[in-house]
């Protein structure tokens, strides 16, 4: 109840700030000062929860001490800021953060155990990501499967499951809305198109590594060459205000919805998809706050409307398999995003949905967003036996 109230929160206050960007785009050449802003109050407050969710992975992994409740408001200023000055951001992040952060506050209450911490941890994550997206059954699924399914009692499982639903009809009382979609139109199931849904799913697989990739290569970079860390969102914010004047469109900052909504009808760009990567990627590597999972959301689902130029399916279906694939990919949780497909897309996708999902999982390497998320399950022993098969060949 408490993190679905403060998603609702959330998700009212970034909707405002978003509006306020929309309506003055000067705002933009603010970015440098907003990038120090959240530099200089990571710096001297924040240095704790900087890490963000891979701060909640270790802390499951390997139980220390109590997450800050500082987290919760750090992460809702930083990321507000984010979209208020125009940095391409998500929303999940912080919305998994505020719940971890609140959720572990009953660690201490009640002298929890390692066992039911790994739990209360599960449980924020769950509500979080639950309530900020509307999906209460994928939610549920991510936080169990992005700490791999390790350490997980039935209790655990039960619970995820129940603070999922309260968290999600928590955001329905407050009556905040989330975004729908549709997929009106479904190909029959056979095996060309099966085959197509294959093809499709390497390229999000793909199109998820590069994500990956891209973000961990400019966080190494600014880290690597600016050692003091409030200067480093600063000169982040001045080269983002610079390009984003240059290519003269703001429709790769924000969260994007408005693209995500168009694509589902329009075909986009085959390059959308990659500005939104870079735009992303540097956003976040340059120490502004926020989520990957919506940017994720925009580059599934462009590089799926881009495809309909030469896939013989559907638009919608394309755009929606991208939507949930390369976000598979990025956090190795084939299971719960095929569930958030069917969940926003409707149960009848769910079998392009699925495979879509799995080919990505599978195909978008070992290394997913989150760097302190420890890879089991089918794509470590795929890998494993890859790694094996390259010692014996060579």
């Amino acid at each position: 109840m408490f993190s679905g109230s403060a998603s609702a929160f959330f998700l009212v206050t970034l909707e405002w700030v978003t509006q306020i960007r929309e309506n003055h785009n000067w705002i933009i050449w603010l970015l440098p000062i907003g990038g120090f802003c959240i530099g200089l109050l990571y710096h001297f407050y924040g240095t704790s929860v900087v890490k963000g969710n891979n701060l909640l992975l270790e802390e499951y992994e390997n139980p220390q001490q109590a997450i800050p409740f500082k987290m919760a408001p750090l992460v809702l200023i930083g990321t507000l800021i984010t979209h208020l000055v125009g940095g391409s951001a998500g929303r999940e992040g912080t919305a998994v953060q505020i719940g971890g952060a609140i959720a572990d506050r009953f660690s201490n209450w009640f002298q929890l155990d390692k066992t039911d911490r790994r739990t209360i941890l599960i449980l924020g994550i769950s509500a979080g990501f639950a309530s900020v997206f509307g999906t209460p059954l994928a939610g549920a699924l991510f936080a169990l499967e992005v700490v791999y399914f390790s350490k997980i009692n039935f209790k655990s499982v039960v619970l995820s499951f129940v603070v999922a639903f309260v968290a999600y009809y928590t955001v329905e009382f407050w009556q905040v809305e989330h975004t729908q979609y549709s997929v009106p139109i479904l190909p029959k199931i056979n095996g060309i198109n099966l085959v197509w849904t294959i093809g499709t799913g390497i390229l999000f697989g793909f199109a998820a590594l590069l994500f990956s990739r891209t973000t961990h290569f400019w966080n190494q970079l600014f880290s690597k060459y600016i050692q003091y860390a409030p200067i480093r969102p600063l000169v982040g914010g001045i080269i983002l205000a610079v390009s984003i004047y240059c290519i003269g469109t703001t429709k790769y900052i924000g969260l994007g919805v408005p693209e995500i909504m168009k694509a589902f009808s329009t075909p986009n760009e085959s390059y959308d998809f990659l500005l939104k990567i870079l735009f992303t990627g540097f956003t976040l590597g340059a120490g502004f706050k926020g989520g990957e999972v919506t940017p994720l959301f925009f580059v599934g689902a462009t590089l799926g409307s881009a495809l309909s130029g030469i896939v013989p399916m559907p638009i919608a279906l394309l755009v929606g398999m991208g939507f949930v694939a390369v976000f598979s990919g990025a956090t190795h949780t084939p299971i719960a995003c095929t569930v958030m497909g069917m969940e926003l897309f409707g149960i009848e996708s769910g079998i392009f949905i699925g495979i879509a999902c799995v080919v990505a999982y599978f195909s978008s390497g070992s290394i997913g967003i989150y760097a302190s998320q420890i890879v089991k399950g089918p794509k470590y022993h795929f890998y494993q036996k890859i790694n094996r098969f390259r010692l014996d060949l060579f």
